[in-house]
């Protein structure tokens, strides 16, 4: 995207129109300051698309990490792209110490659910696991996910070398690898760590991915500071 050649924010936003008659002068200005914000952002989150894409080459995964698939058989990383050259995974907070599911992991693959098979029809797309596939399954049919392929790993190298699992504690990741030949390399992997979080923010990546939050962020009261989805309200 070339910004030279693109047409000034605010001269955009000085187009739109408020759909409901009787706004006020400072409303205008406002909201026509915003949209302008709005628009680079959008400006923004496609540079950084860009820039993702044009990644060199990531680092060979020499480890053989197995995996049990979602028909019981035991696999390697390179099986769960099947006939894509690109793997989407994200580990979510279900091992098998854990009664019930992380309920920010849960809120967040209810969403994608909605979008996998679209997803699938262009990467591959695994949602992965400690706690055996079958335990995994139950519980997304009990959310009545039908898109979403779950996969075990097998023993915990593969969280505790990606550094999820610490002193006991799990954390979730979204990590994209890219085929190469017969060699699996990391495309892209989320980098925001906790530690990294702003003051009185929860950790999380830009742009945030969760619907959920999206959302809230277009409301008066935002997403807040103190409230969590829950498995059941």
């Amino acid at each position: 995207m070339d910004a030279q050649s693109l047409t000034p924010a605010r001269t955009l936003a000085g187009m739109a129109k408020t759909p409901f008659p009787g706004e006020s002068e400072d409303y205008r200005q406002a909201r026509e300051a915003l949209l302008a914000e709005e628009i680079e952002f959008r400006r923004h989150m496609t540079r950084l698309a860009e820039q993702r894409r044009r990644l060199p080459p990531g680092p060979v995964i020499e480890k053989d990490y197995r995996f049990i698939d979602e028909t019981g058989f035991e696999c390697g990383l390179i099986d769960l792209f099947g006939d894509r050259d690109t793997l989407v995974t994200y580990f979510w907070m279900y091992g098998p110490e854990r009664a019930r599911p992380c309920p920010m992991c849960t809120s967040w693959l209810g969403a994608v659910n909605g979008n996998a098979m679209d997803i699938k029809q262009k990467v591959a797309l695994k949602i992965l696991g400690r706690s055996p596939v079958e335990r995994q399954f139950l519980f997304a049919q009990e959310r009545g996910w039908r898109d979403l392929d779950f996969v075990q790993t097998k023993g915990d190298d593969y969280a505790s070398d990606l550094g999820l699992l610490r002193d006991g504690y799990e954390w979730p990741a979204l990590t994209v690898y890219r085929r190469d030949g017969e060699r699996v390399r990391l495309f892209w992997a989320s980098g925001m760590t906790q530690a990294m979080a702003d003051p009185g923010q929860d950790p999380r990546d830009a742009p945030d991915i969760a619907s959920l939050w999206t959302i809230l962020d277009l409301t008066p009261e935002g997403r807040g500071t103190d409230w969590y989805p829950k498995l059941r309200y």
